[in-house]
């Protein structure tokens, strides 16, 4: 009796001091995990805006990098990321076609459970997940969309990486009906 009534002891001990050790790990499930918070603005000399004509990756004449008419994909220009926990909010402000600045909110969750996010251009429906070093997150997202009465799905794959503390790459390959385009965005941090 003496016996059981020691190992119950030990066995008690060792689940409260395990419970104390690995808590942490489960409460910040992104612990080991790359924060890409901050502000970033788009270094248009080192990025590479793909092929094609503004509006299919490349920014416009007279507005560098800005993204206006930039489609599909994270395109172009400044924004404010936070993140926090499984949450990754991206703060978006840029001009819409008559110059107005226009701020955009997109939230994606970082437990690889899908996301949806809706703007002007309809609904978007994301997954991020996380490369298994946990250095670059991946997010894919599909939306669906009417043009000319036609149906239409684009699926736009971004690479997020951090290339130094002080600086981001995101690459983004965009596949639709008219073929993939890729860029590459390079942003600093403020």
């Amino acid at each position: 009796m003496r016996k059981d009534v020691k190992i119950f002891r030990v066995t008690l001990s060792a689940m409260i001091i395990s419970a104390f050790l690995f808590s942490p790990l489960a409460v910040n499930g992104q612990a080991g995990k790359t924060n890409f918070a901050g502000t970033w603005t788009l270094n248009t000399e080192k990025s590479n805006f793909g092929q094609g004509q503004p509006g299919q990756g490349q920014p416009p004449q007279g507005q560098p990098g800005q993204g206006q008419g930039m489609r599909g994909g994270f395109g172009g220009g400044n924004f404010i990321a936070t993140q926090d926990a499984n949450l990754l909010t991206v703060e978006r402000t840029r001009p819409d076609q008559s110059g107005t600045p226009q701020t955009t909110t997109s939230k994606y969750t970082l437990d690889g459970k899908e996301c949806v996010n809706t703007s002007g251009m309809g609904e978007a429906k994301s997954v991020a997940t996380w490369a298994a070093d946990g250095k670059s997150l991946t997010i894919v997202t599909t939306r669906a969309f009417d043009r000319n009465g036609q149906s239409m799905t684009m699926t736009t794959t971004e690479v997020w990486t951090l290339t130094s503390p002080t600086a981001l790459s995101i690459v983004s390959t965009r596949t639709s009906p008219n073929g993939d385009r890729t860029s590459t965005m390079v942003y600093d941090k403020k």
